[in-house]
């Protein structure tokens, strides 16, 4: 028999990726979507019926400590990758990003005290770093807070390697740096400049442009996640997946320009910068252990693995009903 394994936020961008990965690898998946009216299942309901149809899905909230406690009996892993991820939003709303990020994690935790769950990764982000204080940024780099976001995700990891360390559970930490692909929210750079110019818009709008980021495709961070499972060397551990290669927003501009065909130019929106003291200038990985631990290798390296990521994704978006799905022409804390 399968083991069953519980994902939150698996109605998300990284989470409904990480769904398919694991249906064709053949688990028993159960996963927890957030409820509403609409009985929407995000970005769940654009799957395959074969894998809608043989999956369980259970709507409620992550911050709701009787349901975590009740639909995780019989489960032997969980992947947490539920949080609220919106820097800007986090300087309006920190307290949903405590309640969400920092008090979901710790009812996920815990759960795990008292069950025999064999492996629980939490998902952390580079966004934990700041700004580089040397690069590339291992695990040991220290970790700097510029925005509650931030804030709320150091919390979280720390408190997973609290529990591990004072009741020896099975935890990990996989801290992705900046994931790119098909079904990102318009929160993130790539899709906002893709989404913008396949409507030809005269200019596109953004905020600095200058800031570099180590972008890796979704398939690869979900093969760091996958390679976890039955890998009792990453328990206890916190693992960077990055590509070890970064671009500037200015740059990832230029390539998919060059990738589309069209003239991008930019009219730098004032509404989309960050605070001065909260910008995080520069993010490279520093990948060693991952390869060392999880036997993680990026297949979407360098400028060329980048520039076919770039090109998988837009494909995706010039799918009308895909694109569709997008308010470009609007900008969202």
């Amino acid at each position: 028999m399968s083991k069953k394994i519980f994902i939150t936020g698996a109605a998300g961008f990284i989470g409904s990726h990480l769904v398919e990965k694991l249906f064709k690898d053949g688990y028993n998946l159960k996963l927890l979507v957030p409820y509403n009216v609409d009985n929407s299942w995000g970005w769940i309901d654009s799957l395959d019926e074969k894998i809608k149809n043989n999956i369980e899905i259970i709507s409620g909230d992550v911050c709701d400590h009787d349901l975590i406690r009740k639909i995780t009996k019989d489960v032997n892993i969980i992947f947490h990758l539920a949080a609220l991820i919106s820097i800007p939003y986090s300087y309006v709303s920190p307290r949903s990003y405590i309640s969400t990020n920092i008090i979901g994690t710790l009812n996920l935790l815990e759960v795990l005290k008292n069950s025999s769950i064999e492996l629980f990764v939490n998902t952390s982000t580079s966004e934990v770093y700041g700004s580089a204080q040397y690069s590339p940024i291992d695990e040991e780099h220290p970790l700097n807070a510029q925005s509650p976001y931030a804030a709320t995700k150091i919390s979280a990891d720390q408190l997973c390697l609290s529990y591990y360390r004072s009741f020896e559970l099975p935890i990990s930490v996989i801290r992705p740096f900046n994931t790119f692909g098909p079904r990102q929210s318009l929160r993130a750079a790539i899709p906002t400049i893709i989404t913008q110019a396949l409507k030809k818009e005269k200019t596109i709008k953004m905020g600095n442009t200058s800031t570099k980021r180590d972008f890796s495709y979704v398939s690869d961070t979900v093969s760091g996640f996958t390679s976890c499972i039955g890998n009792k060397k990453c328990i206890g551990e916190v693992i960077n997946l990055g590509t070890g290669v970064a671009f500037t927003i200015a740059e990832t501009i230029e390539y998919i320009s060059e990738l589309t065909n069209i003239e991008i130019k930019v009219d730098v929106d004032k509404t989309r910068l960050r605070p001065q003291k909260s910008e995080v200038n520069h993010l490279l990985s520093k990948n060693d252990k991952a390869k060392e631990i999880l036997n993680w290798q990026p297949k979407f390296a360098n400028k060329e693995g980048f520039k076919q990521g770039l090109k998988e994704t837009i494909e995706w978006f010039k799918i009308s009903e895909n694109s569709k799905l997008y308010k470009s022409n609007l900008y969202n804390l």
